[in-house]
């Protein structure tokens, strides 16, 4: 089933990226000591911010690509090379906690600056970067394209199965980071890196067949001149 397939794909592919558990970690140290239901409040309002932000950049990713005059071929040969190289990094990270440190650097500058107010936080950084960064864009916006090749049932479907994932995802990312103080303590943190290793190498695996189908389209048209 199309949408099945599209959402297996998907979630696989921006599992590692937005990875609920290590950003988590992130999320719990910029919001610091505070009641359960803060964590809640503030959870609940970056899970919306995750659909919403991701949505839109799903819907607008065709757009994009038709603006600048890039092909379908091109993302997934660049998309595919970007989302290899992701998953080969997260498969070859040396420490339990190696999946986070992109985030926490890339939000460490926004924690220094010490905002009075966490509801300020909410959108930068808690929602970009520290649960859907650049990375997380990038593949987005490959999976968007490659969803949009096809008959139209088979684009409607694929985007629709893209678009559930990003709900699924952004609920796990609302129930990590509404209970991180509980959960960092209760998942040993090798257990979680383990998993994460399994998930990168379909991660890899992806971005390999991603990049070939691309390539195979740009060989075949050079074949044809």
């Amino acid at each position: 089933m199309i949408i099945w397939d599209s959402f297996l794909i998907a979630f696989s592919a921006l599992l590692p990226l937005v990875n609920p558990l290590s950003s988590a970690l992130v999320f719990l140290g910029l919001v610091g000591d505070v009641p359960p239901s803060v964590y809640r409040s503030l959870a609940r309002r970056v899970a919306i911010n995750t659909v919403v932000f991701l949505g839109i950049f799903e819907l607008l990713g065709s757009a994009i690509l038709n603006f600048f005059g890039i092909s379908l071929p091109i993302v997934q040969v660049a998309g595919g090379i970007v989302i290899a190289a992701i998953g080969w990094s997260v498969l070859n990270a040396k420490d339990s906690e190696a999946a986070a440190n992109d985030k926490r650097e890339e939000a460490q500058l926004d924690a220094d600056r010490g905002f009075n107010n966490l509801q300020d936080k909410v959108f930068y950084p808690f929602t970009f970067p520290v649960t859907a960064g650049p990375g997380t864009l990038v593949v987005l916006l490959t999976l968007s394209a490659r969803f949009s090749d096809g008959a139209r049932s088979a684009i409607v479907f694929g985007h629709l199965g893209l678009f559930i994932a990003i709900v699924v995802l952004s609920v796990s990312v609302y129930y990590c980071y509404a209970h991180a103080p509980i959960i960092t303590k209760a998942i040993a943190p090798s257990t979680a890196h383990g998993i994460l290793r399994v998930v990168a190498f379909i991660l890899l695996c992806i971005g390999v067949q991603i990049l070939w189908n691309g390539l195979s389209t740009l060989l075949l048209s050079l074949s044809r001149h």
